[in-house]
């Protein structure tokens, strides 16, 4: 069983930025692709960012690319999410997933282990 733990989530004003951390209890994404989703209040959860086992691959949606950055640590079991020039729309709370194949998916079902969410608020 891997757990996965969110840090880094606050308030922040309109054009700020955070980094989140997602710290895994186990080497078990070993080989496995790390991802980022959001769930704003009434919303359905949305993909944010993956990233492959390497690193070298890194996919994300449409309304962040060019303001968040992917990335992670294999030596630390970490993977982060870079967040600048935030937008109001940006709040929700980010979740951090695993799954063990390598294709970069961005959908919810094909992720095995969810870690239990870090709110962000961004202020106009």
């Amino acid at each position: 069983q891997v757990h996965l733990v969110e840090s880094g989530g606050g308030l922040v004003q309109a054009g700020g930025s955070l980094r989140l951390s997602c710290a895994a209890s186990a080497r078990t994404f070993s080989g496995g692709t790390m991802a980022w989703f959001r769930q704003a209040p009434g919303k359905e959860r949305e993909f944010v960012a993956a990233i492959s086992w390497s690193g070298a691959r890194t996919v994300y949606t449409d309304s962040v690319k060019g303001r968040f950055t992917i990335s992670r640590d294999n030596a630390e079991n970490t993977v982060y999410l870079q967040m600048n020039s935030l937008k109001p729309e940006d709040t929700a709370v980010y979740y951090c997933a695993a799954r063990q194949g390598t294709s970069l998916s961005d959908t919810v079902p094909r992720y095995d282990y969810w870690g239990q969410g870090t709110q962000v608020t961004v202020s106009s």
